[in-house]
This record gives C-alpha cells, structure tokens and sequence, in this order.
C-alpha cells in the first residue's frame, strides 16, 4: 500500500504498550475468553457512560469511559493470542467504535440540548461528523482500488478518547459544564479539520501516484 503516513501518537502508543497486551492478551486467551466478547463488552462500558453523560453524572461517566479504554487494544491482544486470521473480527471491532463515538456524541447533544444551548448541540453534532469522516476517509483511502495508507491527523481517535476523557474528568470534578463546551468545541473543530487533512493527504499521493 502506498503513501506510509508519520507515525502517530497511536502508532506510537500502541508499540509502547505491545509487550504488556501481548502478555495480557496470552493470559485471557489461556482462560478461553474470546476477542469478540471484550469488544462487546467495551461497548456496553459505553453506552452506559453515554446514558451517565445524558443525564449530566460527569465523573462516573470519565470513570467508565476510562475503564473502556484498554479493552479497545487488548481485544487484539487476545486475537493474536489465539492466532485469529478472521478478518471479522477487525469489521466488528470498527462497526462497533462507531456506535461508541454515536453513543458519546448524542449524549453531550441530549445534554446540551435540555440545557438549551443549541449552540453547543451543533458543535456536539459537528464533532459527530468530524469523527466519523475521519474514520470514514482512512477505509476508503484504504480500499483496494485507492490503496493509500491514511494514519495521519491531528485528532486521530486516540486523541478523541484522551479530550473526552479530560473534559468529562474535569466537568465532574470541578462541577461545572464549561470544560465540555471547551471540548466539544476542540473536538468539532479538530475532527473535522483531521478528515480534510487526510483527504489532503490522499490527494497529494494520488497526484504524485498519476491517478
């Protein structure tokens, strides 16, 4: 596949803690428990932390959220641990991080929408978009008949989960929602300036590609 992108945090990130899912990865596998099971089970972790957003229970919302971080990497862990070659597996586990960022997203436009702040409803509905086309110009830039490598970006989702995990944290502990207007306004305009940076970027290979 043409056009390797740099290296991102999440690249980055991930080789780091690689030795540790793998040991952690080997361990679940020897107990039987399956990859697909943790990736559902971190989506449940979600949708309960989104209900908790909805109704403006911040801190145990960041908590949950906090907690479903890892399995989103050690569902990977525990499928190379078994030798999984299934490509379901990885279909599943991206369908169901869509549903995640839905989740989130239409918790904070619920709440913001209650509040009356349609301001901050758009914003939450931008930021929606903005992660599902960065998502979405990364599968299709990787397609088979494009075949260009797309990582790059400001607001890849790693830094997503990192800014809602900091601004959800700080709302509940300082009791206030001015850090979620903050990030959601961080997210609208990071997410959606990421997926025009990787069609940027898909461009600029194409061009220099011939195609």
């Amino acid at each position: 596949m043409s056009g390797a992108s740099p290296r991102t945090v999440t690249e980055r990130l991930r080789r780091a803690c690689n030795p540790l899912l793998a040991r952690l990865g080997a361990g679940l596998a020897q107990l039987g428990i399956q990859p697909d099971w943790i990736t559902i089970a971190g989506l449940i972790l979600v949708a309960v932390a989104a209900l908790l957003l909805a109704r403006g229970d911040f801190l145990p919302a960041a908590l949950l959220l906090l907690i479903s971080l890892p399995l989103d990497a050690l569902d990977g862990a525990v499928a190379r641990a078994q030798k999984r070659e299934g490509a379901f597996g990885m279909v599943l586990d991206s369908s169901l991080d869509r549903y995640a960022d839905g989740f989130i997203f239409a918790a904070f436009s619920y709440y913001f929408a209650v509040q009356a702040r349609l301001d901050l409803l758009t914003l939450s509905l931008l930021a929606l978009v903005g992660s599902f086309l960065v998502s979405y110009v990364r599968a299709r830039a990787e397609d088979a008949r494009v075949a260009v490598s797309v990582t790059v970006g400001i607001f890849t989702r790693l830094e997503r989960v990192v800014a809602l995990l900091i601004m959800t944290f700080a709302a509940g502990l300082l009791e206030s929602a001015l850090p979620l207007e903050i990030g959601i306004i961080a997210l609208a305009l990071g997410t959606n300036a990421t997926a025009l940076q990787r069609l940027w970027h898909v461009r600029k290979i194409l061009n220099d590609r011939g195609d």
